[in-house]
């Protein structure tokens, strides 16, 4: 499979293939971008008015491309070859996951999402009583390690944000208020994750800790968790910069603003990326560490590693 994975996102484009190149015409250019379409893994399609010729749709059939489409930056549609329909290598290697290796994939998915919350509170409250309590959670090893660390990082969130300051903040999905703010990071999050599962070829229906719903993605629920922290710190420069003074409602403005998150810059090994790019590695990562049952193969993102600006 190729390494290349193409995210088309420009408001207005025409998509088509000639002589082995994908051609992406934005609108009003004359002059296309473009790249072989055998380097091409996936291309996924956030835009909403982008247009494919049929050439495009055959010549990436017969080059293995996947084609995501999706609508409000979620999946809606995924078009693959034939020959990508199911990936059997794969299948086998989930039917051969045992228990206690995929408890072991699942303690390293929390314990870098508590990493990254113990990180993120560090930088920016040091002095809060409970950031001292939260870093000695995250680094010890435990089977309540999430929910010991939750209950620490959110009081240091409520401390950081104008609309909570002062009161008993509570993480609930149910409840409005900054609660809705960051169900909304999260979806635009999922998404992105799902982008990237659908890309490569992970079925995100077979997760390694989330429960198994109907309809559910367990497995894009799982990678996500790491990146979390990712959008508290969004939410958090919004209720401190843009949003400041004004009840924390899902507004137009908010939207747009959130979900610029996936582009912001991390650098890893000296090397510049943008948390999209962080998601893929992330993916590819797991996929390997399954292909090939090594579990030192899944890599979680750590802020720690990076040079991931969790500053206010």
């Amino acid at each position: 499979m190729s390494y290349h994975i193409v995210t088309i996102d420009s408001p207005k484009c025409e998509l088509t293939c000639e002589r082995g190149q994908l051609l992406c015409f934005r609108d009003g250019e004359v002059t296309p971008k473009q790249l072989p379409i055998e380097d091409i893994g996936a291309i996924i399609v956030t835009s909403f008015a982008a247009r494919f010729s049929a050439s495009l749709l055959l010549e990436a059939a017969k080059n293995g491309v996947a084609l995501v489409l999706c609508e409000n930056f979620k999946p809606a549609s995924l078009v693959l070859p034939a020959n990508r329909a199911s990936d059997t290598f794969l299948t086998k290697a989930w039917q051969c996951v045992d228990k206690k290796f995929r408890a072991a994939l699942w303690r390293k998915t929390i314990d870098a999402k508590c990493a990254n919350q113990a990180f993120l509170a560090t930088n920016l409250a040091p002095a809060h009583p409970k950031t001292t309590d939260l870093a000695r959670a995250a680094a010890r090893p435990s089977a309540e390690k999430e929910s010991a660390c939750a209950r620490f990082y959110w009081q240091v969130f409520a401390s950081l944000s104008p609309a909570d300051a002062g009161s008993v903040f509570m993480r609930d999905p149910e409840i409005d208020g900054t609660n809705a703010l960051l169900n909304y990071g999260y979806a635009v999050l999922l998404s992105t994750v799902l982008q990237k599962l659908f890309a490569i070829g992970l079925d995100p229906t077979f997760g390694i800790g989330h429960a198994v719903r109907e309809r559910s993605t367990p497995l894009a629920y799982d990678l996500m968790e790491p990146f979390r922290p990712c959008v508290d710190l969004r939410v958090l420069q919004w209720l401190r910069g843009e949003g400041a003074g004004q009840p924390p409602v899902v507004t137009r403005e908010f939207k747009q603003w959130v979900t610029g998150f996936v582009l912001e810059r991390v650098g890893e090994l000296e090397i510049e990326i943008d948390v999209r790019g962080a998601i893929e590695g992330v993916a590819r990562s797991f996929r390997n560490a399954l292909l090939n049952r090594r579990l030192g193969a899944y890599k979680p993102w750590t802020a720690s590693n990076t040079k991931w600006a969790g500053s206010l």
